[in-house]
Formats: structure tokens, sequence, C-alpha cells
């Protein structure tokens, strides 16, 4: 199915049945990449996919358009509305995460909760630390530009704490090919993307008096030192909560989907 916003025509997907469930995706990740998640999720819940503007099917008015968060999270609006009346259920990864927070500023009477895995949020940090950590994004940029994903992968996993050497997946997972529609939605994630997050500002006083239900959550192999695991925390002493530890690491929901999958009916199940 499709969706006009301002500016982009998104594609997105709905399955299951229950309560609207809203899954906005990590880095380069559509509609599509959750499946393993979704798929234990639907007896349970509405789940809703989408690509984000500029990712595969999500097409752009104008594909040379800036970036940003706020159209990120304009967009989640606009397919809420489409889709119920009433406050919506989230879950954000990574990127997703951060969109989930802007949204919760810009909209909160859409969401009644978001589960907030590993945000990727810089403007959540102290100064010296969102300084690090945008020029560690930054770089990424010039790796990508210079060296293509081959050079990319390497530095992203160290960024996010991830060691491809050593992260365990459960079995039976559906396989996710590097296809050329991948390759160029990492490129565009890397180059447009970034940019948004860099750029991005959450207003810290109005995330802290927001309605909205935010479950700060992070993988329980994500280091608290890294980009990711440090803005859990920010965001966990922000809204007054734990951090809630989530199976796997940065990418859980990919790696560890039944798991994941329980952990996240847990959060779920006080609403």
């Amino acid at each position: 199915m499709f969706l006009d916003t301002d500016g982009a025509t998104l594609h997105y997907e709905v399955r299951g049945s229950g309560p609207l469930l809203l899954v906005s995706q990590s880095g380069e990740g559509d509609a599509d990449r959750s499946t393993d998640l979704v798929d234990r999720l639907v007896d349970r819940c509405t789940v809703v996919t989408y690509d984000r503007r500029g990712l595969s099917r999500s097409t752009l008015g104008d594909p040379g358009q800036r970036i940003t968060m706020a159209q990120h999270a304009d967009d989640v609006h606009r397919l809420l509305a489409e889709l119920t009346d009433e406050p919506a259920l989230m879950l954000g990864c990574s990127m997703g995460a951060a969109i989930g927070l802007h949204l919760a500023i810009a909209h909160p009477e859409q969401l009644g909760l978001l589960v907030a895995h590993d945000p990727v949020a810089p403007s959540l940090l102290t100064a010296g630390q969102r300084e690090r950590h945008v020029a560690e994004l930054a770089h990424l940029q010039d790796v990508h530009r210079y060296g293509g994903l081959d050079a990319a992968f390497p530095e992203i996993a160290r960024v996010l704490g991830i060691d491809p050497a050593r992260q365990e997946t459960e079995p039976g997972l559906t396989p996710m090919p590097l296809t050329p529609r991948r390759v160029a939605d990492f490129g565009f994630f890397i180059e447009r993307d970034f940019t948004a997050v860099i750029e991005s500002e959450l207003d810290r006083e109005a995330l802290r008096a927001t309605p909205v239900r935010i479950v700060p959550a992070s993988g329980s192999t994500t280091a608290s030192s890294v980009f990711v695991g440090q803005c859990a925390q920010s965001l966990a002493e922000l809204v007054g909560r734990e951090v809630v530890p989530f199976p796997g690491g940065h990418n859980g929901n990919t790696t560890h989907p039944r798991a994941f999958a329980a952990r996240l009916r847990d959060a779920l199940s006080g609403v």
C-alpha cells in the first residue's frame, strides 16, 4: 500500500489484528526488514511496517531534497493518521527510535507507548559526547564516499559496538542478502539520513514532559560506552526510567527475533 505525504510517497504494509503497533526500522531497513519479528507479533497486534522516505519503494517528489528528522516524524504522523484514530504503540529501532522521540514531542496524542531501542539521537547527549559521536558519523560518511560499503561496514559496526565475528543469531532466520536495492538503501541511509541525524535537535524538556510512555531499551550486548548505549542511558535519565535490556545487540530485532518479540510483549503488557 502507498500513502502520499509531504514531498514523498510511502510504501507500507499492515499485518495481523489487535492494537496497532508501528515498527520503525533501523539503518537501511525497509518494511520487509523485521519479517521474523513481525511473524511473532501479528497474533497480538496489527503490525505496520514501512519504507522510510527515499528507501526501497518510498519515493521522493524531489530526489535531491534535504532529508530531516522532522520530515521522518511527519511521515509517521501522517501514516498513523491514515490508519487509526487511537493512540498507537510504536517500536523504534536505532534511527527509528529517534523518529519516535520526535513524534512523541510533535504529536504525543498519536502514541500511547514508544519502545525506543538503542536510539540514534546525538542531541540526547552531553556537549562533549555529542561532538565526539557527530564526528564519528561524519567520518563514516567520508569512509563511505571514498571506500564504499566494504570500507564503511566495519566502521559502522565499531561505532555501534557490533563484533561481526562474534555476533550470535537465533537459528532458522530469513536470509537478508545484500541485494542491489539494499546497497542503494545503505547509500541513502549513510549519505542522507546520517546528515538528518547530525543536524537534528530534540527538545529535552518537551520530551521529559510528553505524556507518551517511553520505554528506553538497549541490546543486552550493546556496551554502555558506545554511541547508542550512551543515548539509551541519557534517554532513561531524562524520562526517569531504567534502560530495559533486549536480547542481542544493536540489531537484536533481526538477530534474535523470537526472544526480542517475547521481551517486546512484556513491554507492551502494561498498556
